[in-house]
């Protein structure tokens, strides 16, 4: 094993997997509830994107329910 690799010369390529991690989709959500975890973001300087990503996929580990009353 070499002490030093010379990377510069390595060709680039996109990571295969990174499709099946996350996909795009367009949601209309209400104001309050961008603004909400805009200010959590500030706060946690996690991007709002990221924080509803991890809420709803607390949701999806713990099998939560909607209550619809």
């Amino acid at each position: 094993m070499k002490k030093e690799y010379n990377l510069s010369k390595m060709k680039k390529r996109k990571n295969p997997f990174a499709k099946q991690l996350k996909k795009q989709v367009t949601i209309r959500m209400g104001v309050d509830i961008i603004e909400y975890f805009k200010d959590m973001a500030e706060e946690t300087g996690i991007p709002y994107q990221n924080l509803i990503n991890l809420y709803l996929q607390e949701c999806v580990s713990s099998q939560r329910k909607l209550s619809f009353q």
